[in-house]
């Protein structure tokens, strides 16, 4: 059983990993980010989305920023024993913590998602597939979400619309490029998460993923 979603934005980024201070995106959403959009719609401990191919609609392009962004933050710690009343509230001054950061960002982006799920351990007696797809089906033709979907980066909010089997759609466009090495996902088996790569390579505009636990997903 699939779905599949309309995605557009005005901006966008996915941050690679590798690159510490400035912020440079992927050229095309990541699994992970795709991901967090159907989650967005519908969130469950009983199912996990999977994202399964991703299609691309517009032409791949950038944007130079530069913004001024806070360097640091308050400690939780010192705010909750402020809050306790054990000390005093604690301040941050941005104008000396301000600091300005160059950002490579996606623009006018338009992407169509197919995804599935799977029921978790955590499915109870009452929970089957059937009952959580018409409820993601309901909540998506309506625009109803847990959360504003994004981009990325929260800032980023992004539209979307299910698409229905006999929805006329156009053809993703026609490119064949190799991405590189794209993030996946995160591992959370382990106590400290850890980053999955795979391949990415984009054919005729189709990027299909690989399914987890697959051999093509790098640890």
């Amino acid at each position: 059983m699939g779905f599949c979603l309309d995605v557009r934005g005005d901006f966008a980024c996915f941050t690679r990993p590798e690159m510490k201070v400035e912020r440079v995106s992927y050229d095309l959403i990541t699994p992970s980010a795709a991901r967090a959009i159907f989650e967005a719609v519908l969130w469950k401990p009983a199912i996990r989305w999977h994202i399964h191919k991703i299609e691309l609609l517009s032409p791949v392009s950038w944007l130079s920023l530069r913004r001024n962004e806070v360097g640091n933050k308050l400690p939780v710690t010192n705010i909750t024993k402020a809050m306790n009343g054990k000390g005093a509230m604690p301040v941050l001054h941005i104008e000396e913590e301000r600091q300005q950061r160059a950002s490579l960002l996606l623009r006018d982006v338009h992407y169509r998602i197919h995804a599935d799920f799977e029921l978790t351990d955590k499915a109870g007696p009452g929970d089957n597939a059937g009952k959580f797809s018409e409820m993601f089906r309901r909540r998506a033709r309506r625009g109803q979400c847990i959360y504003q979907p994004y981009l990325g980066c929260r800032e980023f909010a992004c539209d979307f619309r299910l698409i229905e089997e006999d929805d006329p759609q156009p053809a993703p466009l026609a490119l064949d490029e190799d991405l590189g090495w794209m993030l996946y996902d995160l591992d959370f088996s382990q106590p400290e998460p850890s980053p999955q790569f795979f391949r990415a390579r984009l054919q005729q505009g189709v990027l299909q993923l690989p399914l987890p636990g697959s051999e093509e997903i790098r640890g």
